[in-house]
């Protein structure tokens, strides 16, 4: 798209990771931030203006800081997804090309599955004059790693982050298969992915978290267990070899 001109005053865009839920893991930094800004965006369905990433963040935001929900349709339509983010970073623009100091929100990091990569790329391709500073979160694997002490990775291993929207699919078509797997989204293809780790034959500890570091978090040993019923929507999957770790 056609860039935006450049004004002689334009605020900031700060990307902030809220973490995974936790009101106490946000950064210091982030929450720093969120009590300077003048303007803060989250991402929301178009079916309510409810957000899980301000509500995490909501005592580090100030009164009389504008908070905006940006509706995002919930649909494969490609065109209509790029459309709105298209808009809604127009929208960002607008705020910034004013002089406001702007934070977008998301769960998690900014930079991993996150609704803030697509709306950053837009910005940067509209208006790439823009200032822009991305704060790092706490991701959901990295926190349910931790609720059940177990590492992610070590010595020599790999780590294979993919998204479960798709069932086991990315993991079947690896002719070498990693270590340590994580599924996230994993909630509508549950019985897809235990079909998949079964497949690869050798990941003997496959534990699911729901809800991670909420009050209603939810730890599964046995994701086999969710086979019979539908898990919850922040559901993900941290799968482990047998010889992983030793």
């Amino acid at each position: 798209m056609k860039g935006i001109a450049m004004t002689s005053k334009t605020g900031t865009l700060y990307g902030i990771g809220v973490g995974p839920g936790d009101p106490e893991l946000l950064p210091i930094k982030s929450a720093r931030i969120l009590s300077e800004v003048d303007t803060v965006f989250a991402a929301a369905s178009t079916k309510n203006a409810y957000s899980l990433a301000v509500k995490i963040a909501g005592p580090h935001i100030p009164a009389g800081t504008s908070i905006q929900m940006l509706q995002f349709p919930m649909t494969q339509d490609k065109s209509e997804t790029r459309l709105a983010w298209q808009t809604h970073a127009g929208a960002i623009i607008t705020e910034l090309e004013s002089g406001k100091n702007v934070a977008f929100l998301t769960l998690g990091d900014p930079l991993t599955y996150s609704t803030y990569g697509y709306i950053l790329k837009n910005i940067q391709e509209m208006a790439p004059h823009i200032p822009i500073v991305t704060i790092p979160g706490i991701t959901s694997y990295q926190a349910a790693a931790a609720c059940i002490n177990t590492p992610l990775v070590e010595g020599e291993e790999s780590l294979l982050v993919v998204s479960g929207v798709n069932g086991g699919d990315r993991l079947r078509q690896m002719t070498v298969k990693p270590e340590n797997v994580v599924f996230m989204k994993a909630y509508r293809n549950i019985k897809d992915i235990n079909a998949a780790l079964e497949d690869a034959d050798g990941f003997a500890r496959c534990v699911g978290v729901s809800n991670c570091s909420l009050p209603d978090q939810k730890i599964i040993q046995d994701v086999r267990e969710l086979n019979g019923r539908t898990p919850e929507y922040w559901t993900i999957i941290i799968a482990k070899q047998s010889h992983a770790g030793a």
